[in-house]
């Protein structure tokens, strides 16, 4: 007798709350975290905290409870079948900005001066050093990420004094050192500084007598809009 052939059991799809973040998402819970600030729903410290937690999440489901209690929380999730590809991004999400890369292999790379910094900067040195002066930089986001990567190399990141600074990652036989800061306008730029050093050197500081001459800008901008919340 022939047996009744089963039909196979596929593996299960991972829930969408398990997915790997992607930079894409990062980026629009951050967003909805701005937006929250310039309408008066978070303060400036609630604000800090979460945007903290935007940058240490890995997975969906850590993103998801920062904006819980938020409008536009409520957009549309990457399903766990395969989804566009990453030039054609699903709509509703903000496509990842294309990331400026510094490298230096037994070499050196410098960023300095008057330039437009992007959203996002990585920088790669193996036995090299990369040094990003952003004293001097043009602002054209609201946070900015810089991933960094040091084996045997170093990497300097000075900012200047009235933005916001924020580390996360650490050292294997070497040292990854970034000095908190605080800025006290609550609309000024935020640099995240995330990354590993392998026997090498990663320090994120602020320039002393240093500052945005264009911030007003920023706070302009958040001061706009919450007088015209209130005059609504």
């Amino acid at each position: 007798m022939d047996l009744e052939k089963r039909p196979q059991q596929s593996a299960p799809a991972a829930e969408p709350a398990d997915l790997r973040a992607s930079d894409a998402d990062r980026d629009r819970i951050a967003d909805i975290l701005r937006e929250a600030l310039a309408e008066g729903r978070l303060d400036a410290e609630e604000h800090a905290e979460r945007i903290d937690g935007v940058y240490r999440a890995k997975t969906l489901g850590e993103l998801e409870p920062l904006v819980r209690d938020l409008p536009g929380a409520q957009s549309p999730r990457p399903a766990a079948t395969a989804g566009p590809s990453p030039d054609q991004p699903a709509p509703g999400t903000i496509p990842a900005v294309p990331g400026e890369n510094l490298v230096a292999v037994f070499s050196s790379t410098t960023r300095r001066g008057r330039w437009r910094v992007g959203r996002r900067t990585h920088a790669y040195a193996v036995f090299g050093n990369i040094e990003i002066d952003l004293s001097e930089a043009i602002f054209e986001h609201p946070q900015v990420y810089i991933r960094a990567v040091s084996v045997f190399g170093n990497v300097e990141i000075r900012v200047p004094e009235n933005i916001s600074l924020r580390g996360s990652g650490g050292g294997v036989l070497g040292n990854f050192e970034v000095d908190t800061l605080d800025a006290t306008e609550p609309a000024a730029p935020v640099v995240y500084v995330d990354g590993v050093a392998v026997l090498g050197n990663i320090e994120a500081k602020p320039k002393r007598g240093k500052i945005i001459q264009d911030l007003h800008k920023y706070v302009g901008r958040y001061v706009d809009k919450r007088l015209r919340k209130h005059l609504d």
